[in-house]
């Protein structure tokens, strides 16, 4: 058996409760910050912070946060913003089908009618905007609205690709599980904001 004192001493990764501490000093820090000053450049660097520093090194700070923290939801935001700025062609057409079935208000999701690949990206960044000008809560609870209509969306997109390819019609059911899930977590994040609970 291998010591402590000696374990305690191999290279390893970074502390859990010390990873977590940076990830919620960065967070409040970086909404603080941005929601005290009313530079547009400020803004607009909040924004594009994965495209500046990398998705990498956003996830390293904020991926293992739970939902229920700031950090946490701040990581889905950005994260959804990456995921429609890489395909936003078919998060166009899955929020076109997804729409009309959905359990949203298209107000509270906040896209153009009828939505274009550009619209569907300019609404996350209009919803990051709201983390630092806006109401962080209604910030959270756009993206949960625009998560459910991509859900919505991408299950019916399940449906017509089922005869043609089962296995790509599982994973796009498994990205539209995921989607319900991340719009939980984000109007659950929303309600702790509005609690004055979200750390």
């Amino acid at each position: 058996m291998l010591d402590p004192r000696d374990a305690d001493e191999l290279p390893g990764g970074i502390d859990p409760a010390l990873r977590s501490e940076l990830a919620h000093t960065t967070a409040d820090a970086i909404v603080r910050g941005g929601r005290a000053s009313d530079d547009p450049e400020l803004l607009a660097r909040l924004v594009n912070l994965v495209d500046r520093e990398g998705l990498e090194e956003v996830a390293a700070l904020w991926a293992d946060s739970p939902a229920n923290t700031l950090p946490g939801a701040l990581w889905r935001l950005y994260a959804l913003r990456e995921w429609v700025r890489r395909d936003p062609s078919v998060i166009a057409e899955r929020y076109r089908m997804g729409l009309p079935a959905a359990e949203v208000h298209d107000v509270v999701a906040g896209v153009a009618s009828p939505p274009g690949p550009a619209e569907v990206v300019e609404v996350l960044d209009a919803v990051l905007s709201g983390v630092y000008v806006g109401d962080l809560d209604v910030a959270l609870e756009r993206g949960a609205a625009f998560c459910r209509v991509l859900a919505t969306g991408a299950a019916f997109d399940a449906d017509y690709v089922e005869g043609v390819n089962a296995d790509v019609a599982g994973a796009i059911t498994r990205r539209a599980s995921s989607m319900v899930r991340t719009a939980d977590e984000l109007e659950h994040a929303a309600a702790l904001w509005r609690g004055g609970r979200l750390d």
